[in-house]
């Protein structure tokens, strides 16, 4: 009887958006981003690698500033804190006092990294780098994206986007080609104003720096 109930009952499914619908999405999420060019919020990610057996946990803090200065600070037993002004990147591991530098900005491999990053915070011309399709849901919305260029392939074969009613980024997975996945999840979203000062970084005094890609 109880199976003849849960089947009596309609299942709630998502609905494809229609091209018309999803251009108008990308520019309600636009003007609002405008609005509010920047935004902090708590996250929690799973990576999953495929020469692991197990997935690998963080959780911490991000900050972005509209169009490419982000910090995040991940905490647990790998901590590290990854700065980027939008010409510099650094990444600094506080538990082994080190920190790699990267110069931004000359169309290498990094750049198409970073952009991917930045895709959920910043939504800003994703038609001219991805291919979009949508679907409403009863909490919000699904993006899915796939890159268009070839150096983004490399890196992503796929990326979807959760947005829920009030177009904030809830959840993100990451799909590389070589299998490996990450499930990003955000909360306590602020779009308050952000110091300057938070996308600055200089290493501690003793900190052993790199630059893996050159000067």
């Amino acid at each position: 009887m109880a199976s003849l109930v849960f089947l009596a009952v309609p299942l709630v499914s998502a609905e494809p958006v229609s091209p018309a619908d999803l251009k108008a999405l990308l520019a309600r999420i636009k003007e609002k981003r405008a609005a509010a060019p920047q935004v902090q919020a708590d996250f929690q990610e799973e990576k999953t690698v495929h020469m692991l057996n197990k997935p690998i946990a963080s959780s911490g803090k991000m900050w972005f500033q509209s169009p490419n200065k982000f910090r995040r600070e991940a905490k647990g037993n790998s901590p590290s804190i990854t700065v980027s002004d939008g010409q510099h990147l650094w990444i600094y591991y506080p538990k082994f006092k080190s920190a790699e530098h990267y110069s931004l900005g000359k169309r290498s491999p990094l750049d198409a990294g970073i952009a991917a990053i930045t895709a959920s915070l910043n939504l800003e011309n994703v038609e001219g780098t991805y291919h979009i399709a949508g679907t409403k849901e009863a909490d919000g919305y699904q993006l899915q994206l796939t890159p268009r260029n070839p150096s983004m392939k490399r890196l992503l074969q796929s990326f979807s986007i959760r947005l829920n009613n009030e177009l904030q980024v809830v959840r993100t997975e990451m799909l590389q080609p070589n299998g490996d996945r990450i499930i990003t999840t955000y909360s306590n979203e602020s779009r308050t104003p952000i110091p300057a000062s938070t996308f600055e970084f200089t290493p501690p005094a003793g900190t052993d720096v790199t630059n893996p890609l050159g000067k």
